[in-house]
């Protein structure tokens, strides 16, 4: 059974600036801690480490899970649909829904979710780091 009203947004349709390749740490100035150093990894390298190693796509899916669990993706879904109706379906881009959504669900991803998420990142750091 189809659904007339059904807004149905495609992934590959949204305009998202790219995100950005972390840039390479500044030369740094010999001084007396040059041993300890040239023993830290530099920020791509460790960008690097977390994406071959996986944790990045790992991180990606727990923080789908974790949106899903606490209702944060129906509630944007709600936040779109009544968007798309106040508009007007043929007056809507996704590229409105994009610039609309974005803040409010930025803002309203529980804190409980961003603690999970900085602690894996914190341990994937310390771990990798040395």
């Amino acid at each position: 059974m189809s659904h007339p009203h059904k807004l149905v947004i495609k992934r590959s349709s949204i305009s998202r600036p790219p995100t950005p390749t972390p840039t390479p740490t500044p030369t740094p100035i010999p001084d007396a801690n040059k041993d300890n150093q040239d023993q830290n990894p530099s920020l791509q390298e460790i960008n690097i480490k977390w994406i071959e190693s996986g944790e990045k796509e790992r991180l990606k899916e727990l923080l789908r899970e974790r949106l899903i669990e606490c209702g944060w993706r129906d509630e944007m879904k709600a936040l779109c649909r009544a968007f798309t109706r106040k508009k007007g379906r043929n007056n809507v881009t996704v590229d409105d829904l994009v610039q609309v959504i974005t803040p409010k669900g930025r803002a309203s991803v529980p804190d409980s979710v961003k603690a999970e998420l900085l602690q894996r990142i914190r341990t994937f750091l310390a771990s990798n780091a040395a």
